[in-house]
């Protein structure tokens, strides 16, 4: 996989020339909808990520890493973040992707994920970015977890991250899967990896936290790589076989 913030990405040779052939029985003919009962495959040259999130940014493109198409950043081409107006992980991330897509007339990528913590009832939930709002402060967002834990007095500090991964195509075809990584909030925060709430939450069965793992530990457990496994698995699994 290549990567370029900066510049153009370069086209790669056509995808027959590499020896990936489109399943007849899960494809219409090329670029067109898959049937109802499949999914579309993922055959394409690039694929937009469609954050402005340097560390969602960092650790998607890394799962991509093994893959021949160029990864290209929505900061890259100018696109503007939508307002994210929808009441689900799943629901927002579809919303993302259906913008950089319909934008960049190229297939798009998009991530919504967040804490979700029990005894707050899933806070922050889908708005675990804006309690670190206007400034991105997530030092001052762990500070509003663990202070509204303690005023709620609950003993239950399970909490889990949650991801959701949308693909979709300018021509309108869509996959959205949803992972979860469960775990505790710990305090105080312990670690300098990672980002936003890595800190202070530690996954069930480690005793690390995220924030304390290296990067390659964490991204082979984490919430983002329950999600991208399922999608793997839906539209990019036939090309890894033809690609080896």
């Amino acid at each position: 996989m290549n990567y370029s913030a900066s510049s153009k990405p370069p086209l790669k040779p056509p995808r027959e020339r590499r020896g990936i052939s489109p399943n007849p029985d899960s494809l219409y003919s090329q670029g067109q909808r898959a049937s109802m009962s499949h999914d579309r495959l993922f055959l394409e040259d690039r694929l937009v990520i469609a954050t402005h999130n340097q560390g969602k940014l960092r650790e998607i493109s890394a799962l991509f890493e093994v893959f021949d198409f160029t990864v290209i950043s929505a900061g890259s081409l100018g696109l503007a973040e939508p307002d994210e107006t929808e009441t689900s992980f799943q629901g927002n991330a579809l919303l993302k992707a259906r913008a950089a897509a319909a934008a960049s007339q190229l297939p798009a990528l998009a991530d919504d994920s967040g804490l979700a913590v029990t005894a707050l009832g899933g806070a922050p939930g889908i708005y675990s970015a804006r309690w670190a709002a206007p400034n991105g402060d997530f030092g001052k967002a762990m500070q509003r977890v663990e202070a509204e834990l303690t005023q709620c007095q609950s003993d239950d500090r399970s909490a889990q991250f949650i991801c959701a991964l949308a693909l979709v195509w300018p021509e309108g075809d869509e996959i959205c899967v949803e992972g979860r990584v469960g775990g505790s909030i710990t305090w105080p925060p312990r670690g300098e990896n990672g980002f936003g709430y890595d800190a202070i939450f530690q996954p069930d069965g480690h005793q690390l936290s995220f924030g304390e793992m290296v990067p390659a530990k964490k991204h082979a457990m984490s919430h983002r790589a329950d999600a991208f496994a399922k999608l793997l698995h839906r539209a990019f699994s036939p090309r890894i076989f033809s690609d080896r």
